[in-house]
C-alpha cells in the first residue's frame, strides 16, 4: 500500500489505510505500507518523528516504511506542491525493500501517492489499484488557496497519469465515476468501494458524557469534529454562535485554519475549541452533542464523503449538513435519513435547522436513530474490507462480482 496518511493519524483517510493493511496482515498476508510522517490534521509533524529521515516499524503485523517530507503549516499552491514533490521524490529514491509484491494499492487524494503507486507498480510489474477518496484537482480549484487554478491544472494532470495506468480504479462514491471517466479511464475498470464506519458506537450514557464535558442539560450543543481547513468553511459556525448566544458551538479537532477561526471567534464566548479526541473518547463526545455539523464553503461542490460523516451516523445524533445539495456529502446524508440539509455559508439557515431540532427532541432522536441503522445496513467494516479484498482479487485476475 502507498498512502501518505497512516496510523497513528486518526482522522481523514489514515484510519481507512490502517484498517485495510491490518486486515491483510491478520489474514496472513505479508503487508507493507509506504507512507509519510504523521502530521494530519494538525499539519505539524508528530513530535515522536521530529528529525526522522527514514524509519521502518512494525504496527499490528504490518511493516510500515516512513519517508520524510515537508509539512506546510499554511496552505499555498507552492507549499502544497513542495509537500507532494518531497513525498514523491523520497518514495522513488528509497522504495521499501519488499521483493515483488502481488499488487500495489494507493490511497488518493495524495497526488504523490497516486503517481508513486503507479511508478512502483510498473517497476515491480504488479497490478496497480488506486482508491479515490478525493480528487485534488477539483479541491485545489475550489479551495481559495492562492494559485489554486494553476495548482488544479497540475493536480489534474498528475491524477490523470495515475488513474490511466491503473489495472482497476476504486471510488468511494458514485459522484466520482464521471470525473474519473473524464480523465481517460475506461468505465469498465471503475469499481465502487464505499468507505465504512471506522469507529465504534458510544459506550457511556449521554448524560454522563455531557456532565464530564461541562455541558448542562438545557444547553443546545452543536459539534463539528475533524479537519479545520479552508474547504470546511467553518466561519459559518462562528457566525451562528455569534448570532445566538444561547447556543453552544464546539469545534473539535485541528487544522491549518484553527488559528484563524480562534481569532475570528475571540469575541464569541459560546464557541469553544476542543483538541482532537482519542479513539476511546471520540464516540462518546459525538453522542453527547445535540446536533453534529458538517460544513463546506459554497464554492465547493465536493464529490467525496468526509470520513467524519460515518462516525456521525454511528453516534446516533442528527446531522445538519451545510453543504452544496449536489455533492457527495449531501447525497449520503439524504440516503441515510439521519439529517437535514441547509444552504452552505448561511448561518441563519443553519441556526433555523438547529432550533427546529432542539425544539422537537422526538424528531431529533428519530433522525439520529437512522444513523446507526444506516451504518449497520450499508457501512459496516466487514463489508467495506470485503469490497477492498474483492477489488484486489479482481485485479489479480479473479472474478468481477
Amino acid at each position: 500500500m502507498v498512502s501518505t496518511n497512516y496510523a497513528p493519524e486518526h482522522a481523514g483517510i489514515g484510519p481507512y489505510a490502517t484498517q485495510i493493511a491490518e486486515h491483510w496482515a491478520r489474514d496472513g498476508h505479508e503487508t507493507h505500507v509506504l507512507t509519510g510522517m504523521p502530521h494530519y490534521p494538525s499539519w505539524s509533524t508528530d513530535p515522536a518523528y521530529a528529525g526522522v529521515w527514514r524509519r521502518s516499524e512494525d504496527r499490528e503485523g504490518v511493516r510500515v516504511h516512513r519517508r520524510r517530507h515537508t509539512v506546510p503549516p499554511r496552505q499555498t499552491a507552492v507549499r502544497r506542491a513542495l509537500f507532494e514533490a518531497t513525498i514523491l521524490l523520497h518514495g522513488l529514491a528509497a522504495p521499501p525493500r519488499t521483493g515483488r509484491p502481488d499488487a500495489v494499492l494507493a490511497q488518493m487524494p495524495s497526488l504523490a501517492g497516486g503517481v508513486l503507486g503507479a511508478r512502483l507498480a510498473a517497476r515491480w510489474k504488479a497490478p496497480y489499484v488506486p482508491v479515490v477518496q478525493d480528487l485534488m484537482g477539483a479541491a485545489a480549484a475550489q479551495s481559495g488557496i492562492r494559485g489554486g487554478d494553476r495548482a488544479a491544472a497540475l493536480a489534474e494532470r498528475a491524477e490523470s497519469y495515475a488513474l490511466r495506468r491503473a489495472t482497476l480504479v476504486g471510488v468511494i462514491h458514485e459522484t466520482f465515476v464521471e470525473k474519473v471517466r473524464a480523465m481517460g479511464v475506461d468505465p469498465g475498470r471503475i469499481r465502487l468501494v464505499p468507505n465504512w464506519n471506522h469507529v465504534p458506537g458510544p459506550s457511556r450514557p449521554r448524560a454522563e458524557s455531557r456532565a464530564r464535558l461541562g455541558w448542562r442539560e438545557g444547553d443546545t450543543v452543536v459539534l463539528h469534529s475533524g479537519n479545520m481547513g479552508l474547504k470546511q468553511g467553518l466561519d459559518v459556525l462562528v457566525e451562528a454562535a455569534r448570532r445566538d448566544p444561547a447556543l453552544r458551538v464546539v469545534l473539535m479537532g485541528d487544522g491549518n485554519q484553527r488559528g484563524t477561526l480562534a481569532a475570528l471567534a475571540a469575541d464569541v464566548p459560546n464557541l469553544v475549541f476542543l483538541p482532537p479526541a482519542d479513539d476511546g473518547e471520540f464516540p462518546d463526545i459525538l453522542a453527547a452533542a445535540d446536533v453534529l455539523a458538517v460544513t463546506q464553503r459554497a464554492s465547493v461542490l465536493d464529490m467525496s464523503v468526509p470520513s467524519k460523516l460515518t462516525s456521525y451516523f454511528a453516534s446516533g445524533r442528527p446531522v445538519v449538513a451545510s453543504v452544496a445539495a449536489e455533492g457527495g456529502t449531501a447525497q449520503e446524508v439524504l440516503r441515510s435519513g439521519a439529517g437535514v440539509l441547509v444552504s452552505p455559508e448561511d448561518p441563519d439557515a443553519l441556526l433555523a435547522a438547529v432550533r427546529r431540532l432542539a425544539g422537537d427532541p422526538v424528531t431529533a432522536d428519530a433522525l439520529g436513530a437512522e444513523g446507526p441503522r444506516h451504518v449497520a445496513s450499508h457501512l459496516s467494516r466487514d463489508e467495506g474490507l470485503a469490497r477492498i479484498d474483492a477489488l484486489i482479487e479482481e485485479a489479480l485476475g479473479g472474478p468481477h462480482t
